[in-house]
């Protein structure tokens, strides 16, 4: 059964004034620009792993060139079918305290308070959420709120999903202003893709822009927008004007993605995006190994080749722009790849869902053909 979108009217206020309003697709036959084999082609694909887009994120593919990485971000190609992985690769069912919220790490919680997004990557490693009959997201989040509450040790809220900023922004404000009102949370980080997506949604939404104000200048919390920018391309001119508008509004933007074969395999194109990141406020904090999900196989890249891009693409970089982390987000927890020679992989645990692991030294044979720490053994 095809993807139903069912909170398509929250996103038609995000238009841009001086053009028609963004048309959000959820149909691949909407897609003018494939071909009618393409589109029949693809129907099965998408019938298992939902579709969506928008026309402002299509203009921005070249569609001469079949392999182009913004197409190959957002549509879908028919390896997605191959068998391989597991929907909830990180086990994320494991640290799930109630609907909608999980904790995993003593002082930070995930309220996942939507199962929209301004787009669907085709390597997400929630696609689970969108599809039909998935509960995993709760809109209703007061019970999730009420937990923090009443858990003083949780110091650190991440907003996630599905996109946060596809919320009404009367919603948003509501959860944010509950959040500022519980003493013992310090930092609240909302992540979102919809400034690669719509950066429309930030540009001309004075109502959001206000709601951010008021909670990046509140004292004794901090607000950060985890945005997620994979290729040099999406810095278009309007979403860098939307990351310096977030700047002036006092919000900490920051950028992490993972390493996607097609779109960023590429040194070159990991170190314009790093500095172009970095040019618009919004410097790179993690670089992520792309997990194991179902449908995931034509994006993998090797762990050994894709630490080598990430140095390499650091190497030609300065201050700021090669601050960068490489992790893996395990079911054991984050764990930063530190170091890798003939023989073997250093990694350490950033954070662990078991406190005794916390800051432990793994050291592992090395694999090139291996995607996931799982594929590696233990160096004797």
């Amino acid at each position: 059964m095809a993807y139903h979108d069912p909170h398509a009217e929250c996103l038609k206020e995000n238009h841009r004034s001086d053009r028609q309003p963004l048309r959000y697709l959820v149909d691949i036959k909407a897609v003018e620009e494939l071909s009618d084999v393409s589109m029949a082609h693809l129907a099965d694909v998408t019938d298992r792993y939902a579709f969506r887009t928008n026309d402002y994120y299509l203009s921005l593919i070249d569609w001469s060139d079949p392999a182009d990485p913004i197409r190959r971000l957002i549509i879908p190609c028919h390896d997605e079918l191959d068998e391989f992985g597991m929907l909830d690769a990180s086990d994320e069912a494991a640290n799930t305290k109630m609907q909608g919220l999980q904790h995993k790490y003593r002082d930070t919680v995930l309220l996942l308070v939507t199962d929209q997004c301004g787009g669907f990557c085709r390597y997400c490693f929630r696609k689970r959420l969108f599809l039909p009959g998935s509960r995993e997201a709760n809109r209703r989040v007061k019970p999730g709120l009420e937990y923090i509450r009443r858990h003083p040790e949780i110091t650190d809220v991440l907003l996630t999903g599905g996109d946060p900023l596809t919320l009404p922004t009367t919603r948003l404000a509501q959860i944010l202003d509950t959040l500022a009102r519980i003493p013992h949370v310090h930092t609240i980080r909302i992540g979102s893709k919809l400034p690669a997506f719509n950066p429309y949604r930030i540009l001309e939404d004075g109502g959001l822009q206000q709601i951010l104000a008021s909670h990046s200048s509140r004292a004794g919390s901090h607000l950060y927008l985890m945005c997620h920018f994979d290729h040099p391309r999406e810095l278009t001119a309007d979403a860098v004007r939307a990351l310096r508008l977030l700047g002036r509004l006092g919000v900490t933007c920051v950028n992490q993605c993972p390493i996607i074969a097609g779109v960023n395999d590429d040194a070159t194109v990991l170190a314009e995006l790093f500095q172009s990141c970095t040019d618009a406020g919004c410097p790179q904090y993690y670089v992520f190994q792309c997990r194991p999900t179902a449908g995931n196989r034509p994006f993998k890249v090797p762990l050994v080749k894709a630490f080598s891009l990430f140095n390499r693409a650091r190497s030609r970089l300065s201050g700021l722009s090669r601050r960068a982390r490489y992790c893996l987000s395990h079911s054991s927890g984050k764990i930063e790849v530190v170091g890798i020679d003939d023989e073997r992989v250093y990694a350490r645990y950033q954070r662990a869902r078991n406190p005794a692991d916390e800051g432990r030294m793994l050291v592992l044979q090395r694999d090139d053909e291996a995607t996931w720490l799982d594929e590696l053994k233990a160096a004797e």
